[in-house]
């Protein structure tokens, strides 16, 4: 008996209809439409250090009275651990801190005021020495050209316009005060309510977000108080280490040039060149030449000693970023903000980076900052 086979229908799948085209949904829509987006942000970041620039005033002491507070966040710990109020140990810390920040002032202002005759004599005698090895090159400097150029800088210090100059002066030295005041300021409320203050600030965040406030303020202050104590006592082996050599070579202002050191150690990379070079042109001037150059072997020797193994052991994870990004953070910093943008921009960049790092846990960083071998697998 022969059976039948029943055919089963074929399908014929019929293609999807094309999207219409439209002015925004083709591939010139998305790069436009992206590319208003990154005009949009490009507008937002220039509005934001607008107006930091403006408020400088106000942003720079609270910025450095915040960074102060979460180096010292674990002796405020540590006191309130032992039953002491918070009022006296925030008392007795912001004494400490001023009482350093105000011996290096003192030390740099003595140090210069007691040995300044001695130096200015001495570079007298080293630019009459230069002016004597100028006479000796290929190309011929006459004097009345010197003189002229002497002329000129005499010209400027007795002119209006060096004189707008220094009444400019007098106004930084009133800011400064004022700022320095509202750091102070701050510094003690910071020290005292820091806490509470951070809490307050994460009430409107709900679920998620708050979990990432959290973790953001408290990794903010990890990375600041490591950078700051790591910093400080690198800064402060330099100076000890730079220090001795030059008062064993006997070079003028051995003791402000360490505190010198010591300051702009603060400044990753550029901060011990630019003090071994000051280390060296003083030696140079007051000494000799074989000073100078021994100055910059010692610059040299203590610089690699402690960035190959006192700052890995002291820094730690802290301050893990690539040497071109500091100084790509440097250059943006000192061009927005001067000295004091240069020594704020690395361990901001640092927090930056720390943030992005448990921006979606505790060790899982920003989904765009992922190894992209580590998403794959998972």
């Amino acid at each position: 008996m022969f059976w039948k086979r029943r055919r089963t229908p074929v399908h014929i799948e019929t293609p999807p209809m094309p999207a219409p085209r439209r002015l925004w949904t083709d591939s010139l829509g998305s790069v436009a439409t992206r590319s208003i987006q990154i005009i949009a942000i490009v507008l937002l970041a220039g509005g934001v250090i607008w107006g930091l620039r403006v408020l400088t005033l106000v942003v720079i002491p609270v910025l450095l009275a915040m960074i102060l507070a979460c180096a010292f966040e674990p002796l405020m710990r540590a006191l309130r651990s032992r039953g002491m109020g918070s009022l006296p140990a925030t008392l007795i810390v912001l004494l400490a801190i001023l009482i350093v920040l105000g011996a290096i002032g003192w030390l740099i202002t003595s140090a210069v005021r007691s040995q300044w005759e001695e130096l200015y004599t001495q570079a007298r005698q080293g630019i009459d020495h230069l002016l004597a090895w100028a006479q000796t090159l290929p190309f011929h400097i006459d004097d009345q050209q010197i003189q002229e150029w002497i002329d000129q800088a005499t010209g400027f210090l007795t002119s209006a316009q060096f004189g707008s100059g220094a009444l400019a002066g007098v106004g930084v030295v009133a800011d400064f005060i004022t700022g320095l005041v509202l750091m102070v300021v701050v510094l003690f409320f910071f020290l005292k309510d820091g806490p509470e203050i951070w809490e307050f600030l994460r009430r409107p965040f709900t679920g998620e977000w708050h979990a990432r406030a959290r973790r953001a303020g408290r990794t903010t202050v990890e990375t600041f108080g490591a950078y700051i104590r790591g910093t400080a006592t690198v800064a402060a082996v330099d100076a000890v280490g730079i220090g001795i050599g030059l008062a064993i070579l006997q070079v003028p202002l051995w003791p402000a040039l360490s505190v010198l050191v010591f300051v702009l150690a603060f400044i990753p990379i550029v901060g011990a060149v630019l003090a071994g070079v000051l280390a060296a042109l003083v030696a140079l001037v007051a000494n000799d030449l074989v000073t100078a150059l021994i100055v910059v072997a010692i610059v040299v020797v203590v610089n690699q000693l402690e960035g190959n193994f006192l700052q890995p052991v002291l820094m730690g994870r802290a301050l893990k970023l690539h040497s071109l990004v500091i100084l790509i953070a440097l250059t943006i910093g000192t061009l927005l903000g001067g000295i004091i943008g240069a020594i704020l921009s690395v361990p901001l960049t640092a927090v930056a980076w720390a943030i992005v790092k448990v921006w979606d846990g505790p060790n899982t960083p920003a989904r765009w900052a992922r190894r992209k071998d580590v998403v794959s697998r998972a």
